[in-house]
């Protein structure tokens, strides 16, 4: 059995984020999550937080392993980041997406409405997200068996 995994990389921007800060712009950062089964997510990743700006560029990659043949559903969460503490609690949520890493591989170029829940979009907030590349190609075909060698002698 084969067991196909690349290290892929992944390239994020928004347009129209909701603006929640007074007197400016919101200072989004975004925010990478796999789902790991019984409704947890699980970390994977940040950009950096782009200051002042409702359509941000990220130049931070992400990176991500893709198994292939494997279903891998991803959220992309956007916050707007106020203060220095590393949790996400006391930041404003501006909207998140999913989608599977594989129809970003396949798409080459994903956009994405923002939701604030199931049914709500964040305005008219979008999160575009692109596949670089591909680094680190590994394939490992694992075939196990064993022979056995008897040999008769006489006298």
């Amino acid at each position: 059995m084969a067991h196909c995994v690349t290290l892929v990389q992944l390239s994020i921007s928004c347009d129209h984020l909701i603006d929640k800060d007074i007197g400016s712009k919101s200072d989004p950062l975004c925010v990478l999550l796999q789902d790991v089964g019984g409704s947890s997510w699980a970390e994977l990743g940040r950009t950096e937080r782009v200051r002042n700006c409702s359509n941000p560029e990220f130049s931070k990659t992400l990176q991500i392993e893709y198994h292939f043949e494997t279903v891998q559903k991803l959220r992309f969460g956007i916050y707007d980041i106020d203060n220095k503490t590393p949790g996400l609690g006391d930041d404003d949520f501006l909207g998140a997406a999913e989608c599977s890493l594989g129809q970003i591989v396949s798409s080459r170029v994903l956009t994405l409405p923002l939701m604030l829940k199931p049914g709500k979009p964040a305005g008219r907030g979008t999160i575009t997200l692109e596949f670089i590349s591909s680094c680190h190609f590994l394939c490992l075909l694992v075939n196990c068996f064993s022979v056995v060698y008897s040999q008769a002698v006489y006298h």
